[in-house]
């Protein structure tokens, strides 16, 4: 780290001097976390990785007064569907099913106002295309007072013009959906013919925009993984210069086969955690494993504890990969749905889909999401593991 980003660091933890009242063991905690990654200046924003807000944010500063010094009750982070069309054809698509009369702006615009009452100071946006919300512009800038914002997106529809209106509207980081190295590979995982090229291209125009964190998002499949082509793709990502791998391997799906849904073996999730590590001491792109952030030597997984999503069409749901509704914003609201919610989701050591996946299929009778009245009946059978590191701290679990 230059002497120069050093005194930047140093000013943002000045800037939340209280972090101080924090207990020691969680100081040291954060420190031992932030330690794995060098630290990216990126437009004056000093970036971790783009699952935390940049350092020097007045998210960050809200991470420190409202979740680790005030013990917030709310989530600290969200996504929310913006729309469910897609020109994509994911065979993966955790979307996959989702129907109804979708969210209006106005309702949207509430949501993310709600969210952030509750405590929430991350939000991505999500879908399908979110893209093709033509209100993206307006509700990025709504969502970006006192919060980041970053987007999932395919490329699909981006124009230059559209970029820039995110990036000033208050955009911290564009993630752009890249699953394999080789054309044919990724556009036929995405069943979309030109998937690829219009990845690429998404990735040079918000490359253009000075100040904008770039990054890939990345689903790798099992044969991938266990092929050991992960290292081969991150050194791919490398030669694109796109500041950050954000990776997850292949969540179940209700839409794939029961082969298909295999989960992954907690030593091939190792096996991804020193990749990472590897990687980020090198410091030529920064790599943000999913499983890495969601382990149980780090946050572990916080669906419905920490984590809420709500889908295109207002139902509530513990995270983007699990086919449950707790309820929908359009009859309550989203406070007192993820109150109800979090009643029932303690947090654990390991990724709560990866974990109950039988039991979606055993309750969805082929529905998604699957109905409240069945997501209450199938959460009396859900067994959770014990805390992650983090939460053993913060819930004052051991000294």
């Amino acid at each position: 780290m230059t002497r120069a980003k050093t005194r930047k660091v140093l000013r943002a933890i000045l800037a939340t001097p209280e972090v101080i009242r924090a207990r020691p063991s969680l100081n040291m905690f954060m420190l031992r976390y932030l330690r794995k990654f060098r630290i990216r200046d990126i437009g004056g924003n000093l970036i971790v990785h783009s699952h935390l807000p940049p350092l020097n944010s007045a998210a960050y500063r809200r991470f420190i007064r409202e979740h680790l010094l005030g013990r917030s009750h709310g989530p600290s982070h969200a996504q929310i569907g913006l729309t469910n069309a897609c020109p994509q054809k994911c065979s993966y698509c955790y979307n996959r099913g989702r129907k109804g009369a979708l969210l209006d702006k106005s309702t949207i615009m509430k949501a993310v106002q709600d969210l952030k009452d509750m405590g929430v100071f991350w939000l991505g946006w999500t879908g399908g295309e979110p893209l093709l919300n033509e209100d993206i512009v307006e509700i990025t800038e709504k969502a970006a007072e006192s919060c980041a914002v970053k987007l999932f997106t395919t490329g699909c529809t981006l124009t230059k013009a559209l970029a820039s209106d995110l990036h000033q509207a208050g955009l911290f980081s564009a993630s752009i959906s890249l699953d394999h190295w080789k054309a044919d590979e990724h556009d036929r995982a995405r069943g979309y013919a030109g998937a690829y090229r219009t990845a690429l291209r998404a990735i040079e125009i918000f490359k253009s925009l000075e100040g904008l964190h770039v990054g890939v998002s990345a689903v790798l499949s099992l044969e991938m993984i266990q092929r050991g082509q992960a290292e081969e793709f991150l050194r791919f990502l490398i030669r694109l210069g796109v500041d950050e791998a954000w990776l997850s391997e292949m969540k179940p799906s209700l839409a794939l086969s029961s082969e298909e849904s295999r989960v992954i073996t907690e030593e091939d999730r190792l096996m991804l955690v020193r990749l990472q590590d590897k990687y980020n001491r090198e410091g030529k792109i920064t790599v943000n494993y999913l499983a890495h952030f969601e382990g149980r030597e780090h946050f572990g997984c916080n669906a419905g504890h920490k984590m809420v999503f709500i889908d295109p069409f207002g139902e509530v749901g513990p995270c983007v990969f699990a086919p449950l509704t707790f309820g929908n914003i359009r009859e309550r609201s989203v406070r007192d749905i993820f109150a109800d919610m979090k009643k029932l989701f303690p947090s654990e050591n390991r990724c709560f889909v990866n974990a109950n996946f039988d039991l979606f299929r055993k309750f969805s009778a082929g529905e998604a999401p699957i109905s409240r009245e069945k997501t209450l009946e199938l959460m009396k059978e859900v067994r959770f593991e014990h805390l992650a590191e983090f939460f053993k701290l913060y819930y004052h679990q051991r000294p």
